[in-house]
């Protein structure tokens, strides 16, 4: 039978093959239109879990916020975000490792061990992380990064909506929406809209 929710179990391993700094690194925000691709590391305390976490996608909105805030209480948290200039440099996926690779060194703390979530390795992790498929739903510490990742990414486009009123990003967060492509078509690419994804790029360049 499945499990329902993440555990520690990939990180007990790694503190019983002798790591003492693992930390859980999961990305947001691939699939998008608009605004940057986000990633968060985390390193929680064995002692001070909270409770209730699991893939970010799962929660409510709400739930995530208040998760997301008591993490951030009890853990080491590291953010990083990629901008849409460049995605459209590096191409998504090369964006998205990069990403989770700063919010790597971006904590505290150096990490012995790093669970990424999927199934491709950030370049400068590679020796020292394990990749796991569905990790929001496996490890307590990638579902701790994505529901920090998601929480802040969300609240992000929230603020860009508010510069940029019309797209709907309050409530698509940038993904490519019915109502998100029609503003596209009616009012035009923002400085914040990803030019090499599809729908942006013909209409850049429709003639």
């Amino acid at each position: 039978m499945a499990k329902t929710a993440p555990d520690f179990s990939y990180e007990t391993a790694s503190f019983e093959r002798g790591f003492a700094y693992v930390v859980g690194v999961d990305e947001v925000g691939r699939g998008p239109l608009a605004g940057p691709v986000v990633a968060a590391a985390v390193r929680l305390d064995p002692l001070r879990i909270p409770v209730g976490l699991n893939d970010s996608k799962k929660l409510s909105a709400r739930r995530r916020d208040e998760l997301a805030d008591e993490i951030r209480a009890v853990a080491d948290v590291s953010l990083a975000a990629v901008s849409p200039e460049e995605i459209d440099q590096i191409n998504i996926l090369q964006a998205s490792l990069a990403a989770m690779e700063r919010a790597v060194s971006g904590l505290s703390g150096t990490a012995d061990f790093v669970l990424v979530d999927g199934n491709k390795l950030p370049k400068g992790l590679a020796d020292r992380a394990e990749a796991i498929v569905k990790g929001d739903s496996r490890s307590q510490s990638i579902a701790a990064a994505s529901i920090v990742a998601k929480s802040w990414r969300d609240k992000h486009m929230v603020d860009l909506a508010q510069q940029y009123p019309g797209y709907g990003w309050e409530k698509n967060a940038g993904y490519p929406t019915k109502a998100h492509l029609e503003a596209l078509r009616n009012l035009g690419v923002t400085p914040h809209h990803r030019r090499s994804f599809k729908p942006v790029h013909n209409i850049l360049y429709q003639e």
